[in-house]
């Protein structure tokens, strides 16, 4: 029973992370509404050269949010299969799956997109008034 404890232990926490950047799809899209909002404005270089980067910024989330939501999403139904056949669950599938990994990814993105919100509530509140 362990090690069927372990998997689902896993599986539900895929499943929270991928809640998570679903939410986090939902927040870039309403800071690129607040981008649309300043390109509006008639502001200065600098604030449209801000507004550029942030675009990047987003696009490059998203696209990690994509690949790394789609890589558990795989790992998680295999995790669901392996709990409901009920088969072993053991340190060589662990590694295959590479849990550690996507873990590592998914941190590092984690602290991005924080860093990012942010950021760009700082340049939101600076110029959109």
């Amino acid at each position: 029973m362990p090690a069927t404890r372990s998997i689902m232990h896993l599986h539900l926490r895929y499943r929270l992370w991928i809640a998570e950047m679903i939410a986090d799809i939902n927040v870039l899209r309403i800071f690129n509404d607040y981008l649309l909002e300043l390109e509006a404005k008639h502001l200065p270089p600098v604030v449209v050269k801000g507004i550029d980067n942030f675009k990047n910024q987003f696009i490059s989330l998203r696209k990690e949010i994509d690949e790394l939501s789609h890589e558990m999403h795989l790992i998680k139904m295999k995790l669901a299969a392996t709990a409901r056949e009920n088969i072993p669950f053991d340190k060589k599938s662990a590694r295959e799956d590479n849990h550690r990994g996507l873990k590592k990814r998914y941190t590092i993105f984690r602290k991005t997109f924080n860093r990012l919100k942010k950021e760009f509530a700082l340049f939101e509140g600076k110029w959109l008034r």
